[in-house]
C-alpha cells in the first residue's frame, strides 16, 4: 500500500472533482519522465542542460543568479564533456536515448494492455504540451497523471508534476485530471523491484547496492517548508510525521527496507547510497563513489547493484552506475560487479503500472 501521503492524497481529490466526472467518462493516462537531449550534438545538449539547469527546482537560486550561474558558466562549461558522454549511448537505429526509448516503450505497452497512454517529458521531447494538444478538444476524458519517479523530491518527483499542472491548467483547464503519489512503498513497484533483483542472486555475491539518485541535503528542509509548511526532523522522519508524505530520504529507506524484506535478505546483504552528485554542496550521503571505492577493503568484492529511484535506464545509471561505478570498484580490488538494469518495459513492470493505476 502506498503510505504517509494523506496531504498529497488531498490534492489530487481536489483535483479530481474539480470537474465532474460521469461513467462514461474514459480515462487517459499521461507518463512523466524527466527527459533527455534531442540528440548529443553540442547544441541539443546545451539546450537540455539549459532547460534544466535554469528550473528553480534545481538550483533554487534567484532567477536572475540562476540564469547567469547557468547560461553563463555552467552549461559553457559542462556542453561539451556532456555531449561527449551523451554520444556514449546514443542509439543510432532508433536515434533515440534509453530513457526516451523505455519510457515511450512503457507508454506502448499499456496501450497495448487497453490503457489509451501517452508519454511527456518534464524537459525535451515529446514535451508535456506536445501530449496534451492532442486531448484539447476530447469529451468526456479524465487525465491520470503518474509520474514514473518512484520518491518524491522537489527536483524530480515535484517539477514533473506541478510543470504538468500548469500546462494543463494553460492548454485544456476543463479537462479533469487526478495524479498519483509517489509509488515508492507500493506493493506492486516492490514486487517489480523484486522480480527483477531475484534471479541475480542465484550467484554468490557479497552486497547489493542500492543506488538512489542523491539530492542537496538542504532539499530536504526546503521541500518540507515549501510543500507543507513545516520543518524537516533532525536526522530524518518517521512514518508518523506528516514530511515523510514530502520526504524523499524517508522514502528511499522505506524501498530499501521493503525490498530487503521481499528478498529475504539480512541487513547486512543489503545497503543504500546516493549517486549523481553536482557541485560543493553537501548531498545526501553515503556517496556511491565513496562506498564502491571502500567495499572491496570491508571484504565485499562481490557486488550486484541497481538504481531503484530510476524505472527506465538512462545516462546515469548506463554510465555513472554501470560503466563508471564498475572502473572505480574493479580499481579498488573487487572480484565481480554486476549491474542490474532497471524495470524498463518488464511485463511484471507492467502489470505494476496497471495496478499502481487503479489505485482509488
Amino acid at each position: 500500500m502506498i503510505q504517509n501521503l494523506g496531504y498529497l492524497r488531498s490534492t489530487i481529490m481536489t483535483e479530481r472533482n474539480r470537474t465532474s466526472v460521469s461513467d462514461s467518462t474514459e480515462e487517459v493516462v499521461l507518463l512523466l519522465n524527466i527527459g533527455s537531449p534531442d540528440s548529443p550534438a553540442e547544441e541539443d545538449v546545451a539546450r537540455f542542460l539549459t532547460s534544466f539547469l535554469t528550473d528553480k527546482r534545481i538550483i533554487p537560486l534567484p532567477s536572475p543568479l540562476r540564469h547567469l550561474l547557468v547560461r553563463g558558466l555552467i552549461v559553457p562549461l559542462r556542453k561539451k564533456r556532456s555531449a561527449r558522454i551523451y554520444r556514449t549511448i546514443w542509439d543510432k537505429d532508433s536515434r533515440s536515448f534509453p530513457l526516451i526509448r523505455h519510457t515511450k516503450a512503457i507508454a506502448q505497452a499499456l496501450n497495448t494492455a487497453g490503457k489509451e497512454t501517452y508519454a511527456a517529458m518534464r524537459y525535451g521531447r515529446p514535451s508535456v504540451e506536445e501530449a496534451l494538444l492532442p486531448l484539447r478538444k476530447r469529451q468526456n476524458i479524465r487525465l491520470t497523471i503518474l509520474s514514473l519517479l518512484p520518491h518524491y523530491a522537489m527536483s524530480s518527483y515535484e517539477t514533473a508534476v506541478e510543470h504538468c499542472r500548469a500546462e494543463i491548467g494553460r492548454l485544456c483547464p476543463d479537462i479533469p485530471f487526478r495524479v498519483i503519489p509517489p509509488f515508492y512503498a507500493h506493493e506492486a513497484y516492490i514486487r517489480a523491484l523484486s522480480e527483477r533483483i531475484r534471479p541475480y542472486l542465484q550467484t554468490p555475491f557479497d552486497k547489493l547496492i542500492l543506488s538512489y539518485h542523491g539530492i542537496p541535503q538542504n532539499h530536504l528542509d526546503r521541500t518540507t517548508r515549501q510543500t507543507l509548511g513545516l520543518h524537516h526532523p533532525d536526522g530524518c522522519c518517521t512514518a508518523d510525521d506528516p514530511t515523510a508524505s514530502v520526504c524523499y530520504l524517508y522514502q528511499t529507506r522505506q524501498t530499501t527496507t521493503l525490498l530487503r524484506q521481499s528478498l529475504g535478505l539480512r541487513e547486512d546483504q543489503i545497503e543504500e547510497a546516493f549517486q549523481s552528485r553536482f557541485g560543493h554542496t553537501e548531498w545526501l550521503q553515503p556517496y556511491l563513489a565513496d562506498r564502491l571505492a571502500a567495499l572491496p577493503s570491508e571484504g565485499a568484492g562481490r557486488v550486484l547493484i541497481t538504481s531503484p529511484s530510476f524505472v527506465c535506464d538512462c545516462l546515469e545509471t548506463i554510465e555513472e552506475v554501470a560503466e563508471h561505478g564498475k572502473r572505480i570498484f574493479m580499481q579498488a580490488g573487487g572480484l565481480s560487479y554486476t549491474y542490474i538494469p532497471c524495470l524498463n518495459e518488464d511485463g511484471v513492470w507492467i502489470e505494476s503500472l496497471r495496478t499502481i493505476l487503479q489505485e482509488p
